[in-house]
């Protein structure tokens, strides 16, 4: 395909009040968006942290779901800070990433203990923040402080890499320091750094779509100085990312249930996946690559061994495949009816409305509860 004629390269500030143009009739109605009444206006530190922490490798439409529960159940940096961890943890179930959810719960407590309960705005101090990149602080101090300061995220990425016609992938280590270059010029020519920058997320959020998706070429504010659109290589910019093969691992678990309802529950290790959560009891089994998933009658009865139960009392009750970032994870759950004299060796029984509230991942709320939330974790 033949190139257009040599353009000017886009200049920030015009980019920067295009986009400012754009993003307030534009804009989707979400919770973290609501303003506060300051003078100006501007969005809430705390809600914004929440937001931007729950946004990260999750969808919008998730976060919607949580982030006002979340906001009921912790309405302040204070409210979060005295909070239990399990307590916290039970109110991103569904969410996954829960290394996010302790994060946010140590930079609660910071802020309380550090900042007088204030979320700061000198992006050096968020960044001290527990799980505070660059991302999360450039967007807290732009968003809820007016500071011009820069973001990069995955939308922002692909929104610059088109614009400039760079042909890299997005997430190419060596294109990282051009990218936040570009992102700087831009939230210093800015009038409203804030306003720029949820303005880029929302732009690659909405119309400059990744491929496979076609991107909404015709609604983009920058179109007239996008050199990708220009040059007909809107689909092929970003390169596509390289995906990691998942791990795959048979969790096969067993579902104890007493004649009250009380279920047998353990605590996982408070180390690696899932840490400190609970579970039925469960063992995980990793496999080859492409390996062919095991019999699972030795599983299973050395689940029953471990609970000290016999194995012909662990029945079948269905299976069901969870992906996880890194991980293709088949559950492989059974049954058993405790009997009185039964004293399993691991776990404890708990009432069923107890373990409603307790920290549970999204596939042991399917194999407790029978809730499916899907999603990746």
């Amino acid at each position: 395909m033949a190139r257009s004629k040599p353009v000017r390269p886009p200049q920030p500030a015009a980019l920067a009040a295009a986009i400012e143009r754009w993003f307030p009739t534009r804009a989707r109605t979400l919770p973290w968006r609501v303003l506060v009444g300051t003078d100006p206006p501007r969005r809430d530190p705390y809600h914004a942290l929440v937001a931007e922490t729950m946004l990260q490798q999750t969808q919008v439409s998730r976060v919607v779901e949580k982030f006002v529960r979340f906001i009921e159940l912790f309405p302040s940096v204070r409210a979060l800070a005295e909070a239990s961890e399990q307590d916290v943890l039970s109110a991103w179930t569904g969410l996954g990433y829960y290394r996010r959810a302790r994060n946010l719960h140590a930079a609660a407590r910071q802020i309380v203990s550090e900042f007088g309960g204030q979320v700061p705005q000198d992006v050096g101090d968020l960044r001290r923040l527990k799980g505070v990149g660059p991302y999360t602080a450039g967007a807290i101090a732009s968003i809820a402080f007016a500071r011009p300061e820069p973001i990069v995220d995955g939308n922002v990425a692909r929104v610059l890499l088109r614009i400039h016609g760079r042909d890299a992938a997005a997430d190419d280590p060596a294109v990282r320091p051009w990218l936040w270059e570009q992102a700087a010029g831009l939230a210093h020519a800015a009038g409203q750094p804030g306003v720029l920058n949820e303005g880029l997320m929302e732009l690659g959020a909405t119309v400059c779509l990744p491929a496979p998706a076609t991107p909404r070429c015709e609604l983009c504010p920058v179109r007239e100085h996008c050199r990708a659109r220009l040059d007909g290589r809107q689909m092929s910019i970003p390169r596509a990312k390289v995906r990691a093969v998942r791990t795959r691992v048979v969790c096969v678990s067993a579902r104890v249930t007493r004649s009250d309802g009380a279920t047998l529950i353990e605590q996982r290790p408070d180390r690696g996946m899932w840490a400190s959560m609970w579970q039925a009891p469960t063992d995980e089994h990793v496999l080859a690559h492409q390996h062919p998933e095991p019999d699972l009658d030795a599983p299973r009865r050395t689940l029953a061994r471990s609970l000290g139960l016999e194995a012909d009392r662990l029945l079948p009750d269905g299976r069901f495949d969870f992906l996880a970032t890194h991980r293709h994870m088949t559950f492989v759950v059974f049954r058993a009816r405790a009997r009185a004299k039964d004293r399993p060796a691991r776990g404890e029984f708990v009432p069923i409305d107890r373990i409603r509230s307790l920290a549970l991942s999204t596939p042991q709320r399917r194999v407790l509860l029978g809730e499916d939330e899907g999603g990746l974790i």
